[in-house]
């Protein structure tokens, strides 16, 4: 069978506070994704970027609508942020002596101040940019960060550092430091006294706080939330809160003064991003496991060139299958081709992370999946999030072997109850959920009977030396230290370290400008196998952890679903485009 597969970007428009009639998005032109400049009221657009064999999809536009800001990221994702006027013309650099980095966020205030977070080599760092172009270094440190936000009159910064905020005035004095778990969601963007809004998590879910400068910290323990929620700012200083629970999306509007949580209708299925615009116009991106991203707004105004998109013809169901495993009830979405009974070659597609979910949700590797006549079975492993924070937090028993163990166990159970074929079933997964992959194939190696990982973790504590500092953090906390603290842990936790077990074909995919997950430990890996009498398939694209180019996309797509079809036996024959 042969389909062709559409691929639609799934990012909210970016619109000016102070001007709502200007905005900026993400658009395709000709084979990648490049910023638009959006005139919203009379409904036009022009390319702001044209970089080819590259593309662009960071951007954003000032609060009073003056100037796009857009990242000219390489393939490694270092990059520096570039300043265009919203009517058109030269480019400029931001921050002309601050050498290119890894994007750590961009906030800017009415008064057109910017602050700009960035992480290299050296660490995590935040650099304030006045109105007239004056720069300055606000915070350097080692470690990863995050830049969250300035506040509206351009008076205090507040930054993320491994699970923690820190607010610093235009010095980069430490006004507050909030210790953690605790992650923000920026300052109110009305007029007045700077307030902060954060996510506390407590007493088994998560709770929402507020910090002012002359109250300090306060919880709003009247609303609370089972799930990990997202929330965000609307202009009239009410919070619009997304939260997944349970591989589903609800939206909620809190007004924190008058204690009210009113819950907004949405369709069953996933919202990807959702943000309240200036006017009460209500713009989120939706999607279901049939329905490719659409933007969808209350007032129907959407950038020219971005329709919605119809779901995808053809025949599969999506059913919830829950197992008992060895840390709790695992939840598992499996969707199976409709056109006749099963058990089915299935394959276990491992989400990555490790702190994401699979969602009923459009994901083009289903499709085709589903389109070369296999089950799809998208195991939400310990570790996902949208399950509350025990299910998030469950790493004391280890890094790696308990998420494998969930995916046996989910396995186990789907094939007791006919829907699985045993002998036929194979693993498949991008970044994290590719490290899951080998590590499965290694410890494992009676289950599976073949794997894809694309751009993989394939050695622990290599991909630890090699990666950037906010990765190098994460691990440190997941391991309980480093490779050279914590050896055995690393060591257990390697699919490395399980190579001489593996019995499956692999196929490997390797970035060659990948800082996230390096293409050296990638290829070791494969030249340990190929030392041990396996042939395995090693893909060596020149991209980054991943592309914005069509073609790569779908050359990565249609060769991990071939590779799937020769060794299950399934109908090869989709194709993306």
């Amino acid at each position: 069978m042969e389909m062709q597969l559409r691929v639609a970007p799934g990012r909210l428009p970016s619109i000016a506070e102070l001007a709502p009639d200007r905005g900026c998005f993400v658009g395709a032109a000709e084979d990648r994704c490049e910023i638009m400049a959006w005139d919203v009221a009379r409904g036009t657009a022009r390319r702001v970027t044209d970089r080819p064999g590259l593309g662009t999809d960071i951007a954003d536009v000032e609060p009073g609508g003056e100037f796009l800001w857009w990242f000219d990221d390489d393939r490694a994702g270092r990059g520096s942020w570039r300043i265009q006027s919203w009517a058109g013309g030269v480019d400029r650099l931001a921050l002309p002596r601050v050498p290119p980095a890894l994007n750590a966020g961009l906030a800017m205030a009415a008064d057109g101040t910017a602050a700009v977070g960035l992480i290299d080599e050296r660490g995590f760092s935040v650099h304030l940019r006045s109105p007239g172009g004056e720069v300055h270094t606000v915070l350097a440190t080692s470690g990863g960060g995050e830049l969250v936000d300035l506040s509206a009159d351009g008076s205090l910064l507040a930054v993320e550092q491994e699970s923690a905020v820190r607010v610093l005035d235009r010095s980069g004095t430490a006004v507050a430091e909030l210790p953690g778990p605790l992650w923000s969601a920026g300052f109110r963007p009305t007029a007045g006294t700077p307030l902060l809004l954060l996510l506390a998590e407590c007493d088994g879910g998560y709770q929402l706080r507020t910090w002012t400068p002359e109250g300090g910290l306060r919880s709003a323990e009247w609303c609370r939330f089972e799930s990990e929620p997202s929330t965000s700012w609307c202009p009239d200083g009410r919070v619009l809160v997304r939260q997944d629970l349970r591989g589903r999306s609800s939206l909620s509007l809190v007004d924190l003064a008058r204690r009210q949580c009113a819950a907004l209708p949405v369709p069953a299925g996933t919202v990807l991003d959702a943000r309240m615009q200036p006017g009460n116009d209500l713009h989120l991106v939706w999607t279901d496991t049939r329905t490719p991203p659409a933007l969808r707004t209350s007032s129907g105004r959407r950038p020219p060139g971005t329709p919605e998109l119809p779901p995808v013809e053809l025949p599969l169901t999506l059913s919830d299958r829950w197992t008992a495993g060895p840390g709790g009830q695992v939840h598992t979405l499996f969707t199976a081709p409709a056109d006749g009974p099963g058990p089915w070659p299935t394959v276990f597609l491992v989400h990555g992370g490790p702190f994401q979910q699979d969602r009923d949700a459009y994901d083009p590797t289903v499709v085709l999946l589903a389109a070369a006549g296999f089950a799809v079975a998208r195991v939400n492993y310990r570790g996902s999030t949208g399950y509350g924070p025990a299910w998030r937090n469950a790493f004391d028993a280890g890094v790696g072997l308990p998420q494998v163990a969930d995916l046996a166990a989910a396995r186990a159970d789907l094939v007791r109850e006919g829907l699985v074929e045993p002998t036929r079933t194979a693993l498949a997964g991008w970044s994290w959920g590719g490290y899951l992959t080998l590590l499965a194939l290694g410890t494992q190696p009676e289950l599976w009977r073949a794997g894809a990982a694309v751009y993989p973790i394939a050695d622990s504590a290599a991909a630890f030396r090699a990666g950037t500092p906010a990765l190098r953090s994460l691990d440190a906390r997941l391991f309980g230290g480093t490779p050279d603290q914590k050896p055995h842990r690393y060591a257990k936790a390697s699919p490395m370290t399980y190579v001489d077990a593996v019995r499956a074909p692999v196929l490997l995919v390797a970035g060659g400008s990948d800082v996230k997950c390096p293409p050296e430990q990638v290829v070791r890996y494969a030249q340990a196998l190929r030392a041990r009498g396996l042939a395995p398939e090693l893909l060596e694209l020149d991209t980054g952890h991943e592309s914005r180019l069509m073609d790569d996309q779908a050359t990565v797509l249609t060769t991990v679903v071939s590779f799937l079809g020769t060794h299950l036996g399934g109908r090869v024959g989709a194709r993306a485009m």
